[in-house]
């Protein structure tokens, strides 16, 4: 029976690839990240869509063609989030990038972009004339921004959410702080003035001190995800699993209960928003 939208699990941060894309090669190079894997998680973990992040990174430059193949075989479990201009393409902040999303948007049946930074840059493209052309064709298009960055670059991402407080803006991997990075935590609760600005908590692994083998990252959770969820609210964040990448570290289950289990200090009602009544209703207002 399906469940109503308030229990609904909707991932926010997931994969899937025709090519295992990471090192070491592994043996089931054509199978490991296909989104069949992907689905049968969901399956027997009682999740309900994938918000599925598009990235065009090796063995795959077409990701963004099959995520939309798999959509049209799988109706109603994954909402496409395209790769447009990602650090990885020669595109990448060069001229044209708004006429490029455009194209994307009427390509491919896409509920949002993804657009992952270098951790180098400056952020400057963000609210440069290039940058903001880009992101009001988004707001324009009703597109749902999902944005890999540092915490460095959020004051340029600052500039991006007031001058277009409608367009949803999620960061990916709860901002990539670090536990011990006081002054970096501090950029990333800042970005929680700006209404349209959520943070994804999933990528426990990518913050911890404690190794990325040591579920549940203790660290990551007192340190990281408790500042989150007091600056921020139960209304802008949202679960992700990070699959198949979580597999390096942990099983999908795991990924739900890093939050679902061990972040006593959120209340059952919060949870069930972040583990998806939030995105839902993001979703619901396309």
């Amino acid at each position: 029976m399906p469940r109503d939208n308030n229990s609904m699990i909707i991932d926010s941060h997931c994969h899937a690839w025709e090519r295992w894309p990471y090192e070491p090669p592994a043996p089931d190079f054509h199978s490991r990240g296909r989104f069949e894997q992907l689905l049968h998680e969901m399956e027997i973990n009682g999740v309900d869509q994938a918000f599925l992040v598009c990235a065009g990174i090796e063995h795959n430059p077409h990701n963004n063609d099959y995520i939309a193949q798999m959509a049209r075989l799988y109706s109603g479990r994954i909402r496409q989030v395209a790769d447009v201009d990602c650090s990885w393409s020669d595109t990448y902040h060069t001229p044209g990038a708004a006429e490029r999303l455009r194209r994307a948007a009427e390509r491919w049946s896409m509920v949002a972009f993804t657009h992952y930074m270098k951790a180098e840059d400056s952020g400057s493209w963000l609210h440069s004339e290039e940058g903001l052309a880009f992101f009001e064709t988004a707001m324009d298009l009703n597109l749902i921004a999902s944005v890999a960055c540092s915490p460095h670059h959020h004051a340029a991402l600052h500039k991006v959410a007031e001058r277009f407080p409608q367009l949803p803006i999620l960061i990916h991997h709860l901002g990539h702080p670090g536990v011990g990075n006081a002054d970096k935590l501090q950029q990333v609760l800042a970005s929680a003035r700006y209404q349209n600005i959520g943070v994804k908590v999933s990528g426990f692994y990518y913050s911890t001190r404690q190794g990325f083998w040591d579920f549940p990252y203790t660290d990551s959770i007192r340190e990281i995800v408790l500042p989150l969820y007091e600056t921020f609210g139960p209304h802008r964040l949202y679960w992700g699993s990070d699959y198949p990448v979580c597999r390096r570290f942990m099983t999908y289950r795991q990924a739900i209960e890093c939050f679902r289990s061990h972040c006593e200090f959120i209340s059952e009602g919060d949870q069930a928003l972040i583990l998806g009544g939030n995105l839902h209703r993001l979703l619901a207002s396309d």
